[in-house]
Formats: C-alpha cells, sequence, structure tokens
C-alpha cells in the first residue's frame, strides 16, 4: 500500500516504487494501451497501486495532472500578463482573474506589479478581448508581455537533490507568432480539449480520451506520439507542484539585456542547473523596461537568493538593470486551456 501524501512522500528513498513513479514520470509517460501496467511493472509495484497513488496525489495537490505540457505559441496565443492591484482590492481583481479560464497562472508578487498571470487562448484576438475584460472590470492598467525567444521552458523537478529534471537546456527557439490553433484539423482540436485537464486514471486512459473526442484509442496515441516528435507538445507525463513538494520558494528573476546580447547571454543562463525557466519576453515600456526572466525555484527564500547571486556572479548579469519578483500567493495554477468546446 503507498501513502501518497505530500508530506509522507518527502522522505521516500530514492530508489523507491514511489519517488520512481513522481520523479521518473514526469516525461517519457508510456504511450501505450495499459500505461499504468508498463509504469507498475518498471516501479516494481501493481496497476492498482500505481493508479491509487496517482490519485490520491491529484486530490491532495500535489500532482496537477498526468498529461501534456504544450509548446508555448505553437497554438493559439499566450502571453504574461500583469497589473498592479491596489492593496485592498488584490484579492477581489485577483479572483475575477482567476475566473478567466484561459488563465492557467496567476501569482502575487513583490513588485509594484503585484499580480502575474499567464493567459492562454485560441487566437490572438481572443487573447486581447481576455485582457481587454479585465481592465474594464478591474479598472487596472496590463502589460502584456508575450514570449519572443525560449531558452528552456520545460518547467520539472528531480526529487532526488535537483530542481529541474534533465533536459536540453541550452536549446533556443523563437517564438511562433499567429493563429496557430486555427491550422489544427477538426480532430486534433477535439483530442486538444479533451486532453488539456489531464488523463483519465483509469487503465485505458487513451481509450476513454478517444470518446470523448470521438477518435480511436489508436489514433489518440498516435497523435500524440506526432505532437511530440513535432514539438506541439514539451513532455508528456506526470506535471508535479512544486510548493507542495517542498519547493516552497520561488523568484522571478528579470534583467534587461541589450537586445544584441539577450540571445548569447539567455542561453548561459539556461544552461544553469538551477534555473528551471528561461525566456526572452517583449518590454512594455516605459513600466516594463526588462526583457530577460528566468525562474529560480528553492526550499527556502534564502537558498533561492544564494543561488541567484552566485548565478549572477559568475555571469556578471547584475551589470545591466534588473530585479527580483518574489512570489507571495499562488491564486491559481492548473495547465493551459487554449481551446475550449466551442473552438472545436
Amino acid at each position: 500500500m503507498i501513502d501518497a501524501g505530500a508530506a509522507d512522500f518527502a522522505g521516500a528513498p530514492a530508489g523507491s516504487g514511489t519517488f520512481r513513479l513522481l520523479n521518473d514520470y514526469q516525461r517519457g509517460f508510456p504511450l501505450v494501451s495499459e500505461p499504468f501496467v508498463a509504469m507498475a511493472a518498471a516501479c516494481g509495484l501493481d496497476e492498482a497501486a500505481v493508479l491509487s497513488a496517482l490519485q490520491a496525489w491529484v486530490a491532495s495537490g500535489v500532482v496537477s495532472r498526468v498529461g501534456a505540457v504544450f509548446a508555448p505559441r505553437r497554438v493559439g496565443a499566450s502571453a504574461l500578463a500583469a497589473l498592479s492591484a491596489p492593496a485592498g482590492r488584490l484579492e477581489e481583481i485577483a479572483a475575477r482573474i482567476s475566473a478567466v479560464a484561459e488563465v492557467n497562472h496567476n501569482y502575487q508578487r513583490e513588485h509594484a506589479f503585484n499580480l502575474w498571470f499567464v493567459v492562454t487562448a485560441a487566437s490572438a484576438q481572443r487573447l486581447r478581448q481576455i485582457v481587454a475584460g479585465i481592465e474594464q472590470d478591474t479598472g487596472c492598467a496590463v502589460i502584456v508581455l508575450p514570449l519572443e525567444e525560449e531558452f528552456h521552458i520545460d518547467l520539472g523537478f528531480d526529487l532526488a537533490g535537483g530542481a529541474r529534471t534533465l533536459t536540453c537546456a541550452a536549446e533556443t527557439r523563437p517564438a511562433l507568432v499567429g493563429e496557430a490553433a486555427c491550422a489544427l484539423p477538426a480532430l486534433e482540436r477535439r483530442l486538444m480539449v479533451a486532453l488539456q485537464a489531464g488523463l483519465p486514471l483509469l487503465s485505458r486512459p487513451f481509450e476513454a480520451l478517444g470518446r470523448m473526442a470521438g477518435l480511436s484509442e489508436a489514433m489518440v496515441i498516435e497523435l500524440i506520439e506526432r505532437w511530440l516528435d513535432e514539438g506541439l507538445v514539451k513532455r508528456f507525463g506526470v506535471i508535479v507542484r512544486h510548493h507542495e513538494l517542498g519547493f516552497r520558494a520561488n523568484a522571478m528573476c528579470v534583467w534587461d539585456v541589450p537586445d544584441d546580447e539577450v540571445t548569447r547571454i539567455g542561453r548561459l543562463l539556461a544552461a544553469e542547473p538551477a534555473v528551471t525557466l528561461c525566456y526572452r519576453r517583449r518590454r512594455a515600456q516605459p513600466d516594463w523596461p526588462y526583457n530577460l526572466f528566468c525562474m529560480i525555484h528553492g526550499r527556502s527564500r534564502e537558498a533561492v537568493c544564494a543561488t541567484r547571486d552566485d548565478i549572477v556572479r559568475r555571469l556578471g548579469l547584475d551589470d545591466w538593470p534588473h530585479a527580483v519578483l518574489f512570489s507571495c500567493r499562488r491564486f491559481k495554477q492548473q495547465g493551459a486551456c487554449y481551446l475550449t468546446d466551442a473552438d472545436t
């Protein structure tokens, strides 16, 4: 019997089946008819124990979902956005933002811009409508910071002792601009809508997805494999929540780097093992002059500060204007919602 509670998991031996289930399958999920049987065999468990553990982790918040991480700007439109909420209205405004289905992350951070959220939508037009609605309802101006270049966007956690799972961090890819979601065939859009909430935790999950999308099990698996090959899906597996796993501090670190230097510096920064996300975003002058972003997660604020200080000392990053925005509160964290039933 697996005890799947977050607190108990923190002490699980690194070689145990429990540990391997959560740590090893953040990517490389078996794309077969009965994936949980394959995972159970690899972890020395049985299928019922695997499903029970995953269901318990989802219920407790340790796991957000099992499923796909779609590549930003490969489908529809997405952007990081922020506003400055008056202190007395912060929770009210945060609730208004979190109520939007296409908002998947919403955090309070230590800055004049104190609410930061990510919007993913079927199109750039829909994204603009969402932002305009938030501005109208809250009376707060929103800065919108689209992705321009990704250096490392594949957040995973090596629970054995590091913040990031093994991946190619220094690969750089320009963001794609346009109405990409509209280019997906209708059957692929149906599958994407079904998959956004996560894989059903059933013995044959791809068959269940197929029933929701009107596809065969074999077609579901084939499409997901193709999406991974083409880069539409960055990874497929167990999506964990860092706070519940003990990474209770995180800072968004930003710099204003000259445009002719930002790609070189971004690649160096992305190669740092402690950097969990790294990308270039459009500036929003005059209020937001920063174009290079990274995230550093740690088990304490002190640990994050020490890690950042070491990185910037070695790379000379603080020669440029900079800021550090620690997270205060998490109002919403879920998988991206690019498409709704209306888009299929």
